[in-house]
């Protein structure tokens, strides 16, 4: 447990916590990130009790990754998961001694969280991204074409996001909306996107550079 004193090796946990979790989120590995992320995690806490209760600190985190979780599945905003980011990052960053440390440690959490989508590569992509933000509930007369089975001619297509992109989101192409996904990276609204690929309803996107 004293090893957790020394600024480095706490930079370490958090960050294998942190990227643990969001993978745990994003990919098929049967619970076991999880599992060992809330070990980590609870290491931590345990040793920096005497400044502040471990209970309360796993509450914030908790609180603050259902917040990013809401935010991503159904609000796609971005504020919501600004708060619960900010949430999990005092959750690791309070219990520390030192402003100098907690800044280590919330660079460590922010660090694991963009490493995650690495995982997408390496890893199946849980199957509830596609059916929950790709498939969206809203109807054809609205302009959305989410249903269609396939869109095999937007490949090279370029067009723009309507939505921001955390990282699904809304593109419009020649006039008429789509639901799209990104390769793991945030857009923002408004911004020009390529047609990457298509796999029946999946539609994959990126940043459009030219």
């Amino acid at each position: 447990m004293n090893a957790l004193d020394n600024v480095m090796v706490s930079f370490v946990v958090i960050f294998l916590a942190s990227l643990l979790m969001f993978g745990e989120v994003l990919v098929r590995v049967k619970g076991v990130f999880g599992c060992i992320s809330f070990i980590l995690f609870l290491l931590y806490f345990i040793h920096r009790m005497a400044e502040y209760s471990p209970a309360l600190m796993l509450t914030l985190l908790v609180v603050g990754f259902a917040l990013i979780l809401l935010d991503g599945k159904l609000i796609n905003h971005g504020s919501v998961a600004i708060l619960g980011l900010i949430l999990m990052l005092l959750a690791v960053a309070l219990p520390t001694p030192s402003i100098g440390y907690g800044t280590v440690v919330a660079a460590a959490f922010i660090l694991g969280i963009a490493l995650s989508f690495a995982f997408l590569k390496v890893f199946p992509a849980r199957a509830f991204w596609s059916k929950i933000t790709l498939l969206d509930q809203l109807s054809s007369e609205q302009g959305y074409n989410s249903m269609n089975e396939e869109y095999k001619f937007l490949v090279g297509k370029r067009g723009k996001s309507v939505t921001p992109f955390r990282p699904v989101g809304t593109i419009e192409i020649e006039g008429k909306t789509y639901s799209a996904i990104t390769n793991g990276t945030w857009l923002e609204s408004d911004q020009k996107i390529k047609v990457l690929s298509v796999d029946g309803t999946r539609i994959v996107i990126q940043a459009d550079e030219e």
